[in-house]
């Protein structure tokens, strides 16, 4: 047994699929990758990703140690921004290949 924040996982694919799986955390991740971004920064890169998973997903993340949520408050009005911690960083070379992955199907799939 696996366990991370509090949670059992069968196998070491369990667990980085339950911290990263999911319909959205992968992208979301993906546009993380040496950004800071605001919520509506996201929001804009990811347009068919509602408000609401949107704000479940980084708070997903943010409660794994993945992903940083700072608080900017020293004008009005409040900002806050999102970026990969050092523990999220380290899943950049697994987003990396996710996403080539992604990127050599959809080209098979024009030879086709």
């Amino acid at each position: 047994m696996y366990q991370f924040n509090g949670k059992e996982y069968p196998c070491c694919a369990s667990l980085t699929m339950g911290v990263i799986g999911g319909k959205w955390k992968t992208v979301i991740l993906y546009y993380l990758i040496g950004n800071s971004l605001r919520y509506n920064e996201l929001r804009k890169k990811i347009p068919k990703l509602t408000e609401r998973s949107l704000s479940l997903q980084l708070k997903a993340l943010e409660e794994d140690g993945i992903v940083e949520r700072k608080v900017f408050t020293s004008k009005p009005p409040m900002k806050v921004e999102y970026s990969l911690t050092e523990l999220g960083e380290t899943l950049i070379p697994l987003i990396h290949s996710i996403a080539n992955w992604g990127d050599f199907v959809s080209k098979e799939q024009e030879i086709i």
